[in-house]
């Protein structure tokens, strides 16, 4: 992610994320791919994937639930 991209996208936390610390991902799209992050360990960094994998990825996991 670039400097620009990293001060203008919007993370937004999984909905399966508790308030107890446990499970918390965070997710921000950006212009080029879906950046995914561990809210807990932000020094760990992010990683991004096309915005064709991530749809594929919650294809694959709203019907593999």
């Amino acid at each position: 992610m670039n400097n620009a991209e990293s001060s203008t996208i919007v993370w937004f936390k999984s909905s399966y994320s508790d308030n107890e610390g446990g499970a918390c991902v965070e997710v921000a799209a950006g212009k080029a791919v879906v950046h995914v992050r561990d809210s807990k360990s932000l020094t760990y960094g992010n990683f991004g994937v096309s915005h064709a994998s991530w749809v594929n990825f919650l294809t694959f996991a709203s019907t593999s639930a």
